[in-house]
């Protein structure tokens, strides 16, 4: 290798070096409070006072019948409401692709953008919107109670029926357009030459949709879905926490929820908290690693 091929190859690697290190700093070095999983920790005590307790808190969550109650319901919630957005992955494709469809460009910019504002709502204002609608002295129950349908106020936000499923429709709403922006890419790439020879041939629009744009994203759909399912376990917390409350919690608490809940309950029990959290990331690698080994045997192509 010349020399100038050696510069080059140090000057690209400095490019890349800044976020290296934010990887390094906000993905691996939290790591480090694994640690916290093997000791008894009592806060405010200093670590180096606490006693190194080996696997007693692993042991407690397998061996102690309200926890392991407890942690069984809680992956009941995520499996479910996991498993509701993996069986509607095809819904941000289908929507990039009659996105695409729109043959009027102000109405297609107006739509997309519409879809996607949402994604950079926090959840905290989405709970807002939420409670200014439908708490009992909301708009919704008031419009009803006005025309006569109601008597008393729907306590909607306090039911707990169908949490799945309303859960998945805010986050649905949240990160539709989001979501969709990779098709959309996937989309702008196809070869155009493919859509006019289909038309000389007398393909209609529905044709050219089905035998050259599905099958033109369906890479990168099975990309999308395997990684889905390696990160089924991690829902995040913030949808949830905000939407939570005393009559709900049973279907609404989530694994990434029930560790902050852990952490900050009276007294809290960090360690135990630490340890669902270190065996939830070690569960979702080899899920990652599974997925992609089915990804091999299947379509011959890893994902990793």
């Amino acid at each position: 290798m010349s020399k100038a091929m050696k510069k080059r190859g140090y000057k690209e690697f400095l490019y890349i070096l800044p976020f290296i290190v934010l990887v390094a700093i906000f993905a691996y070095y939290p790591l480090y409070g694994w640690i916290y999983s093997f000791f008894d920790y009592q806060p405010p005590l200093p670590f180096s006072w606490d006693t190194f307790v080996g696997l007693k808190w692993f042991n407690m969550l397998f061996q102690n019948k309200s926890y392991m109650n407890q942690t069984l319901e809680v992956l009941r919630n995520t499996f479910a409401i996991s498993g509701i957005a993996l069986f509607f992955t095809w819904l941000p494709m289908i929507f990039a692709v009659f996105l695409n469809e729109i043959r009027i460009k102000p109405l297609k910019k107006f739509i997309q953008t519409a879809t996607t504002i949402p994604n950079f709502i926090s959840w905290i204002l989405v709970y807002s919107v939420a409670f200014l609608l439908l708490s009992n002295n909301g708009m919704v129950n008031s419009v009803l109670q006005d025309i006569g349908l109601i008597s008393r106020p729907i306590d909607f936000l306090k039911d707990n029926s169908h949490m799945w499923i309303k859960m998945w429709l805010w986050l649905t709403w949240k990160n539709l357009g989001w979501a969709a922006i990779m098709y959309v890419a996937a989309i702008t790439g196809i070869d155009e030459g493919m859509y006019e020879a289909a038309r000389i041939d007398g393909a209609t629009r529905w044709k050219c949709i089905w035998h050259i744009t599905l099958p033109s994203l369906l890479p990168t759909f099975f990309v999308l879905i395997l990684l889905n399912i390696s990160n089924m376990l991690n829902n995040g917390m913030e949808q949830y926490y905000v939407f939570q409350n005393a009559w709900n919690r049973e279907y609404i608490q989530v694994l990434d929820l029930y560790v902050y809940n852990l952490s900050t309950s009276k007294p809290p029990v960090y360690s135990i908290s630490t340890a669902i959290s270190m065996l939830k990331s070690i569960v979702s690698l080899v899920m990652l690693f599974a997925a992609n080994t089915f990804s091999k045997i299947v379509r011959r192509e890893s994902i990793i």
